[in-house]
């Protein structure tokens, strides 16, 4: 406790608490769909690869927009953005809390998009906590800042009872009062320290590009426009992606020529995938599979976060302890076999929660061991790759949601579902183990005199 007390007086933790409740009240908009899809079944008939696809819209926005808002905070006042941010992700609450009568599935799409600028606060509030930090707490810090992954506790216990008594369309109004009260704690406490560069303008409309675009190929896709069904979905995200890159400045893209980059994307859209993309579906998951009760599902999907979003910074600590990579062989080996074991028995109900709380603690412990690993390897592109990564890790929790929905559709079970995502953990297990030693180069923490570890201290080498 006195380790962490230290760390935490080694910056400024007004700051830190500013960006944990931005990305907290971002992450909360930004999967309410999620424990609200069984109420809006009611209401609009869905297919359950409609459910999947609505549910992953907003995490797909996201991924998409952390590039081009992780562009911008490069460019910005992190403190700005973040307030934009907030306004944009509070239209949807009052289009639902406002409009008479029921929305069209179309116009939900389209609300979903701005829901995904909720979860783009990832690539602003991690850089700019950090921003007010020494380089050897980074670890823990970045944790600290992303437990906002606890917003989706608040969905759980918040939005299905909500709907219940009032209707799912206005129970959406409850997360405004929770936008208001993040935007006073940026406005008084939030400060941004980190090095700007690049053109503010182009940055700007590069967003907004990215926003009105992706907009676009959502009704594109609902259309038919590239495809019938399942085709033009799964498309979906690579178009999203191309066009978040599009506006990106040339010289930011080149870290996408490096190994790296596409080894650490291809991790977090595991563990940060599968933690979003499980909170958006793993309410619809237990009424399928368990036909647990609507209440009772969204209550256990936030404990399921909760527990997630707790052991993040814990993930982070370890990590300055022993390392990201160490960590990550384990915990992806992990989330492989338990993934596997899921496909291959379906297990009844309590032995499915075990495996859910699980899966959950390496989904968080995994995110928190990602991040302590950025910092290090690209020193002074902390904001971009914040937003590439996490634009990875959105994209990861898109798929779940769509393909587990066209798992169940195509087969009536959720087994090839499991199977797949347990066969992408079990390559990125393979990937950074063969990158092990090159890796720990630079991730390992620092020796110091008399034999004693320098707690986050690293050895840089670009």
């Amino acid at each position: 406790m006195s380790t962490l007390t230290q760390s935490l007086k080694s910056g400024n933790w007004r700051a830190l608490v500013a960006c944990f409740l931005y990305f907290d009240t971002g992450f909360t908009v930004w999967v309410m769909l999620g424990p609200l899809a069984p109420f809006i079944g009611k209401d609009i008939a869905m297919t359950p690869a409609q459910t999947g696809f609505l549910v992953a819209v907003p995490v797909l926005g996201a991924a998409i927009l952390r590039v081009t808002l992780g562009n911008l905070y490069q460019a910005c006042d992190g403190r700005k953005i973040a307030l934009m941010g907030l306004t944009l992700s509070a239209i949807p609450s009052v289009v639902l809390l406002l409009m008479p009568g029921t929305p069209s599935y179309t116009l939900l799409l389209v609300l979903g998009v701005f829901l995904g600028v909720g979860g783009a606060s990832f690539a602003v509030a991690l850089p700019m906590a950090g921003s007010n930090y020494p380089p050897k707490v980074q670890g823990l810090v970045l944790g600290l800042a992303a437990a906002g992954n606890v917003g989706a506790v608040l969905d759980g216990f918040m939005f299905p009872g909500l709907a219940e008594h009032y209707g799912w369309a206005h129970a959406a109004g409850a997360a405004l009062p929770l936008l208001v009260l993040t935007a006073l704690a940026l406005v008084f406490w939030a400060k941004d320290q980190g090095v700007k560069s690049g053109s503010a303008p182009r940055a700007f409309s590069s967003f907004f590009i990215t926003v009105f675009g992706l907009i676009a190929l959502v009704l594109c896709v609902h259309a038919g426009a590239f495809g019938e069904g399942k085709a033009g979905i799964l498309l979906l995200p690579v178009l999203g992606a191309l066009l978040a890159i599009a506006v990106l400045p040339r010289h930011y893209r080149g870290v996408l020529g490096e190994r790296d980059t596409w080894v650490i994307m291809l991790v977090y859209s595991i563990t940060f995938g599968g933690f979003v993309g499980m909170s958006s579906y793993v309410t619809t998951l237990l009424i399928s599979l368990y036909g647990m009760p609507r209440l009772e599902a969204g209550l256990f999907m936030s404990l399921l976060a909760f527990l997630g979003a707790l052991v993040r910074p814990i993930g982070g600590l370890v990590a300055d302890r022993i390392s990201g990579v160490r960590a990550l062989v384990l915990l992806l080996a992990a989330i492989s076999v338990i993934d596997f074991v899921f496909a291959a028995w379906m297990p009844p109900q309590g032995a499915g929660i075990a495996l859910l709380v699980l899966v959950y603690m390496c989904f968080g412990l995994g995110n928190g061991a990602t991040f302590q690993l950025v910092p290090q390897r690209w020193q002074g592109k902390t904001g971009l790759m914040s937003g590439i990564i996490g634009a990875a890790g959105g994209i990861g929790g898109f798929y779940l949601p769509v393909i587990m929905g066209m798992a169940k559709e195509s087969t009536g079970s959720y087994q090839m579902g499991f199977a797949t995502f347990g066969a992408l953990a079990a390559l990125a297990f393979v990937l950074v183990v063969a990158l092990r030693t090159r890796w720990m180069s630079w991730a390992l923490p620092r020796e110091v005199a008399g034999g004693a570890v320098l707690a986050g201290g690293v050895a840089h080498v670009e």
